[in-house]
This record gives structure tokens, sequence and C-alpha cells, in this order.
């Protein structure tokens, strides 16, 4: 017989994470990858499990993630969005906990363009008189 999956998507930045959550013993794996092998720093694990943490399942599910784009800390914010998802799907009573922290909500803040004229967005070119 095969096992209850609830799959979800999230995102950061650039970043795109779709996580699979499996009633399980807590396993975190992404990419292939143990979480604290994939994200070198203590804060960033601390992201990802946020959610399981809010609503008390941090023992009960296994995590399989599979993200692309983007770096460690916008990949670490798109695996907690896609596991707040997730656990949405698992029990909707969940909402109320997840929405409190924030953690449903996509992050809008992307780069901005490079404008003509200058060095990044914003920063231009030192000025000289001379």
């Amino acid at each position: 017989m095969a096992k209850v999956t609830y799959d979800a998507t999230g995102s950061r930045k650039s970043s795109v994470a779709r996580v699979r959550l499996v009633p399980g013993e807590g396993k975190i794996v992404i990419n292939g990858r143990e979480l604290s092998e994939y994200f070198s720093l203590k804060t960033l694990e601390l992201v990802v499990r946020q959610p399981l943490e809010t609503t008390e399942t941090l023992g009960k599910y296994d995590v399989t993630a599979n993200v692309v784009g983007g770096g460690i800390a916008g990949q670490a914010g798109a695996v907690r969005h896609g596991i707040a998802r997730a656990l949405l799907k698992v029990d909707g009573d969940y909402r109320p906990l997840l929405k409190k922290a924030g953690l449903l909500t996509r992050d809008p803040r992307e780069k901005e363009r490079r404008k003509y004229g200058l060095k990044k967005a914003r920063k231009a070119s030192q000025f000289s008189k001379r």
C-alpha cells in the first residue's frame, strides 16, 4: 500500500522548492543531502525547521525537498515556505498558527533591476571633479 504524501511548492527570491511530506521520524533531506550537510549555517537550519516547530510536528514527518535557483538563504526560505504549505494540506487547523507566524505569505521582495548609466540598481560611479 502506498504511503500518504503531501506535496507543495515554496518560493523565495529566485529559488523554488518542491517539498514532499511523508509520515516518518523527522528526517529532512534537501537535494539528496541531509539538512545539516546542505545548509552549513545553523540559522538556515532553524529557518527550515520553523514551520514544523510552530505546529509541533517536528518528529512526525519526513521532509524531502528539491530546490533550484538563488543562493542558500533564498533556498532555505523557499523550503520553509514549501513545508508550511504542505502542512496546510496535512491539517487545515494549522492555518492560524502558520499565518500568525507569517510562514504562509510568499516574501515578495526581489532583486531590483540594473539601470543604465549606473553600476547597480542605484549605485552610481564615484563623482570626480577632474
